[in-house]
């Protein structure tokens, strides 16, 4: 099985400029989940050490998949997993 690393992005909105919509980006394609996540805890804690109001979170999830099984926020300091039999999103500790 595959997993991929997905990052989104909602540029800081510019005054007098539109909404120009969130940037959804395929980083890499992993054979391996735990590999993928690792990546993708990197990533989020180099962008939480950047200054920037750029709304951006990541994801690892099996191509073509509509559920995450893991995911960060740059706000937040809390990675989440899904409960794929409540699909509830569970802090991971």
């Amino acid at each position: 099985m595959a997993f991929e690393l997905m990052e989104f992005c909602e540029p800081a909105p510019e005054p007098g400029r539109p909404f120009t919509g969130t940037r959804e980006t395929i980083v890499a394609t992993y054979d391996d989940e735990a590999e993928a996540i690792e990546h993708g805890r990197r990533l989020w804690r180099e962008a939480r050490e950047v200054r920037s109001s750029d709304v951006m979170w990541w994801i690892v999830r099996v191509p073509g998949e509509s559920l995450a099984r893991w995911i960060a926020d740059k706000s937040s300091d809390v990675e989440q997993i899904l409960d794929l039999t409540t699909n509830e999103l569970i802090p991971v500790q």
